[in-house]
């Protein structure tokens, strides 16, 4: 007699702690000052080196993966802002990214090059296009997922370009405190964003002190998180929750392991892992509703 194995069930999405941002100010609540850096030399010369290193632990990666594995659009476009050499993408986007990366590069005839977008078909579910931006070219041209590469500095020319759209979602990993100018940045993106489209901005404890705004460094990780809230809030964005991904002490939805030695040199070192929380947010379609600022 002979015995089936059955197949293992389809694994679920992880539960992970989440919580509805609440508005707290009737207007735009930070000044110049909040915004100032202890390092005020361009960010186009602090960056003109590469570093093929990561800014989080093995662990937050780990989880951050599985993260994207169930929030991001599976085909359409996705824009990756303040990018690297790597985005930290699950191997199923990976694949159909660098395949999309590929077939792009191969129709052009040459890899694209900065400041360049391409289409990608309405309902095309083969096709993944996630455009980079960032101010390094050689980490961007390094990072094999990424269909087009847009070198901009977010912090002397704060809004997007227009041909960005129509963006499905987008992505900003451990970069947003080093925003001088983070409401036309944000509120530029939701104009190239389609709507009930995403933006995901994934925060931790470790940074360049030296390039943080002035309010990110003085306040603690809560006020943090809802300074974040409050910046897509401004903007425009909608439906914006505060996701815990890890902890820090070991309570995440995720498994993982090790260490980037990059976090240990930059502020955050500290005992067990690396903290890691997504403030997301949403675009409201024309007629849905949604709370008014």
């Amino acid at each position: 007699m002979t015995t089936t194995t059955p197949p293992n069930p389809p694994t679920s999405p992880p539960s992970y702690p989440t919580r509805q941002y609440q508005p707290r100010h009737t207007s735009w609540p930070y000044g110049p000052s909040d915004f100032e850096r202890e390092d005020e030399s361009r960010d186009t010369d602090f960056y003109s080196s590469p570093r093929f290193v990561t800014h989080i632990d093995d662990n937050a990666i780990s989880l951050l993966r599985e993260y994207y594995s169930h929030n991001l659009p599976r085909s359409g476009r996705i824009l990756d802002f303040c990018s690297s050499w790597i985005s930290h993408f699950p191997p199923s986007l990976e694949r159909t990214a660098t395949a999309t990366a590929t077939a792009t590069a191969t129709k052009n005839g040459e890899p694209t090059t900065p400041t360049t977008t391409t289409t990608t078909a309405a309902g095309d579910e083969r096709r993944l296009e996630v455009i980079g931006l960032g101010i390094n070219a050689a980490e961007l041209a390094a990072n094999p997922i990424l269909s087009a590469l847009i070198l901009q500095d977010l912090n002397t020319s704060p809004t997007l370009p227009p041909t960005l759209a129509p963006l499905d979602s987008s992505t900003c990993v451990v970069s947003i405190d080093y925003l001088k100018s983070p409401l036309p940045v944000l509120s530029s993106l939701l104009a190239v964003t389609k709507p009930r489209g995403t933006v995901h901005l994934v925060v931790s404890n470790r940074c360049f002190p030296t390039k943080a705004v002035a309010r990110w460094l003085r306040v603690g990780e809560e006020e943090k998180l809802m300074m974040v809230g409050d910046y897509l809030w401004w903007a425009g964005w909608r439906d914006v929750e505060i996701v815990t991904v890890c902890d820090g002490r070991g309570g995440n939805a995720g498994a993982g392991g090790g260490g980037g030695w990059w976090g240990r040199m930059v502020m955050g070192v500290g005992g067990g892992t690396d903290p890691l929380w997504v403030v997301r947010g949403r675009k409201v379609a024309e007629g849905e509703g949604g709370a008014e600022v």
